[in-house]
Order: structure tokens, then C-alpha cells, then sequence
């Protein structure tokens, strides 16, 4: 009886070494996909303070211009 439970302990530390490396890659994943979120907002971000830039150079331009008609 000594060989199967020597099998046995084989087969559930096989196991559990496999369910280890599954659960790690997929908190790898998760974190992949958080990093992927997390550049995706900070591009977005980026985007809209360049939109805002570029509203808030335009308004100057037209302020200027309607300044210069005015003179």
C-alpha cells in the first residue's frame, strides 16, 4: 500500500503545483489588463487636455481678432 499513497500524495502535489501556476497566470493577466486600463485612461486624459488646449487657443484667437475689429 506504501506505492499508491506515495502516488497519491504525487498526484495531489501535482495538483496543487498546477493550481498554483494557473491562479498565478491569471493574476498576471488580470494585472496585464489593468496596466492595458490604466494607459488607455491616461491616453484619454492626454487627449482631452489637448482638446482643451486647443479650445482654449482658439478662443484666444478669435477673442483677438474681435479685438482687432473693434479697433
Amino acid at each position: 500500500m506504501g506505492f499508491l499513497e506515495d502516488a497519491k500524495e504525487t498526484a495531489g502535489a501535482a495538483a496543487k503545483k498546477v493550481s498554483r501556476a494557473v491562479e498565478d497566470g491569471v493574476d498576471k493577466a488580470k494585472d496585464k489588463l489593468d496596466e492595458v486600463k490604466a494607459d488607455a485612461d491616461v491616453k484619454k486624459a492626454e487627449a482631452e487636455v489637448k482638446k482643451a488646449e486647443a479650445e482654449r487657443d482658439a478662443t484666444k484667437a478669435r477673442n483677438d481678432i474681435k479685438d482687432d475689429l473693434r479697433d
